[in-house]
């Protein structure tokens, strides 16, 4: 299939640690309805299956310590309570072709202007222990290597997914090139929070009205001072109504409404962007794959009139 527009997306999802097992915790989208994700994703732009990241890019971020233990399945039960499901060899593979997808996803927002994991967004994972469902910080793993390449001076990473992005927030601490802004449940987990360069807590029930005048006027003001050469945008799935660990009550019109305003503010200013898909739990599937393939949609209207104007590729 013939695409009018240069861009793809990663996934992990077609990796065997997928297709093996049913997933590690019941609020997880359905192994039988990944495949419908895929289908409605592979619609819109190519697949291109994750590959894994190779460690040393981990350990510029993360603890080698705590990564040899996770690599070797060397974790206590306190360790495996806290990430929120048991250790498994597929825990590592998944997270290392999340992570894998993510870096991929970077190196095509440096050529091509977008960049797109269908998976990613572990932002609870700390430098040196896991939590909430992350042991890799996919992002940080990624914005690190583009500090540390000279690839990007200013980042951007805008965590508008319903939890806080703690362990995000506590790895670039004091880290200025960084602006980590998370706009967030307020009563929701990590119920302790880390501090954010910018943090916008909401509280339960937010709808789409309220959420997106929150967006607009604390969040957009600090992003435009900042002026990044480079954004992550972690577009979280779980501030709809009826997510099963949100607290939000978005719809799936708000929910879009929000990624159209990150996508397009991203190709006006020309700054290049990697969008993951963090969470998502909703107790109707097909919720969830609509507010995902919204935000594929979002993300081609922006930037694809914008490659069409450029170099004029196409990609099969």
């Amino acid at each position: 299939m013939t695409f009018p527009h240069p861009f793809r997306a990663f996934t992990a999802f077609r990796r065997a640690a997928y297709q093996s097992q049913a997933a590690p915790r019941r609020q997880f989208l359905p192994r039988e309805w990944i495949q419908a994700l895929l289908d409605g994703a592979q619609a819109r732009l190519p697949l291109v299956d994750a590959p894994s990241l190779d460690w040393p890019y981990a350990e510029a971020v993360h603890d080698p310590a705590f990564l040899a233990r996770w690599r070797g399945g060397q974790v206590t039960r306190a360790e495996e309570r806290a990430l929120g499901f048991p250790w498994t060899p597929a825990v590592v593979e998944r997270g290392l072709g999340s992570s894998g997808a993510t870096l991929a996803a970077t190196r095509d927002a440096l050529t091509r202007g977008l960049g797109v994991n269908l998976g990613g967004g572990t932002h609870h994972a700390y430098a040196d222990h896991a939590e909430g469902f992350s042991f890799l910080n996919d992002v940080a793993i990624s914005a690190r290597w583009l500090l540390d390449t000279g690839q990007a001076r200013r980042i951007l990473i805008l965590d508008l997914d319903v939890h806080q992005g703690n362990g995000t927030a506590a790895i670039f601490a004091d880290e200025p090139r960084v602006l980590t802004v998370s706009l967030h449940a307020e009563r929701n987990y990590p119920f302790r929070k880390e501090t954010s360069d910018l943090d916008v807590p909401l509280p339960d029930g937010t709808d789409d009205a309220a959420y997106l005048h929150a967006l607009d006027a604390q969040v957009t003001p600090l992003v435009t001072a900042f002026q990044p050469d480079f954004a992550f945008y972690l577009a979280g799935a779980d501030v709809l109504a009826g997510d099963q660990l949100g607290r939000l009550a978005l719809t799936l019109e708000g929910v879009q409404a929000r990624d159209r305003r990150v996508f397009r503010w991203a190709a006006r200013t020309r700054t290049p962007l990697v969008t993951v898909m963090a969470g998502g739990y909703h107790r109707d599937p097909a919720q969830l794959i609509a507010a995902r393939l919204g935000t594929l949609d979002a993300a081609l209207d922006a930037f694809a009139p914008q490659a069409a104007r450029g170099a004029g590729r196409a990609v099969s």
